[in-house]
């Protein structure tokens, strides 16, 4: 285990790393912050992020349940998938519920943002989860906006590989510096601190899972189109969201007619950060909702 500095932490962060060896399948290691006790919680980022995305509802929920903050595959400190094993959704759930088991979960509660998002929904549908608290999640797209996202996602990892890291630091400390680097996915980007987001900007640099997620995800075959009955879904969608825009949320309730679709007003795609407060609340209400 190594201790990892966080300038906006407001306890110390420890993040560790389990390996997991499924049966047939190569190792690989996962990155994680694992914090409080009770019922399990697994959070999960979207592409380009980092666990650390979530920092600003960590001790809230951890005040409440045990929360587990991974680094997807090949994100954060994760490395990326051993050669030979596939970024397709029908090898990464396996892989993730292979992962749970190695931290000693079973059938946890999920939330996910963005790709984090999609992930969640099929681990529910596989029945890898108990409940899923869905943000802005992946896969309700048509043809167009998929490649708007896309292209706009592009455009991050090209100004986040571009930019010297002096001049990341500089624009960091000023709030203009800040809405530049990541109001696409926040609607308050003045809120993140200045580390945040040299850091979240060196992971969406270094994002060795970056481009084979992102070629995966070019297939038109990645559509949540599924029904998840008999456990508790929630979806919230910020109204600010400027890369999956909100109108997706009607497809997410179209699809799965018993999820709870709540509008998140005054964020952005990020919404963690945006309204700390009324995610949090929404991940508690639905974990509580099993009982």
């Amino acid at each position: 285990m190594t201790a990892v500095a966080s300038p906006h932490a407001p306890v110390p962060v420890t993040e560790s790393f389990v390996h997991v060896s499924p049966d047939g399948r190569p190792d690989f290691d996962l990155a994680y912050e694992r914090r409080g006790s009770g019922e399990p919680v697994v959070l999960l980022h979207g592409i380009g992020h980092h666990w650390q995305a979530w920092e600003p509802v960590l001790s809230v929920l951890a005040a409440s349940c045990e929360v587990i903050a991974v680094d997807l595959p090949g994100f954060g400190a994760s490395p990326q998938l051993p050669d030979g094993v596939s970024y397709e959704l029908d090898s990464v759930i396996p892989l993730l519920n292979d992962a749970f088991s190695a931290l000693g979960l079973e059938r946890p509660h999920v939330v996910g943002n963005s790709l984090g998002g999609l992930l969640a929904l099929e681990l529910a549908l596989h029945g890898h989860a108990r409940s899923v608290t869905a943000l802005s999640p992946a896969g309700f797209w048509n043809g167009w906006e998929r490649r708007y996202a896309y292209a706009v996602l592009m455009g991050m990892r090209v100004g986040a590989k571009g930019i010297p890291d002096g001049m990341l630091r500089g624009m960091a400390r000023s709030a203009v510096g800040r809405a530049a680097l990541t109001s696409t996915i926040y609607a308050r980007p003045g809120r993140r601190s200045p580390e945040a987001v040299v850091a979240e900007t060196r992971s969406m640099r270094a994002a060795t899972g970056f481009a084979p997620t992102l070629e995966v995800g070019r297939s038109p075959d990645v559509i949540f189109d599924q029904d998840i009955p008999g456990l508790p879904v929630t979806i919230g969608w910020g109204d600010k969201d400027r890369l999956l825009l909100r109108r997706q949320a009607r497809r997410a309730k179209k699809a799965i007619p018993g999820a709870r679709l709540v509008p998140l007003p005054g964020c952005g795609h990020v919404p963690m950060n945006d309204d700390p407060a009324l995610v949090a609340s929404l991940v508690l209400q639905t974990v509580r909702a099993t009982a």
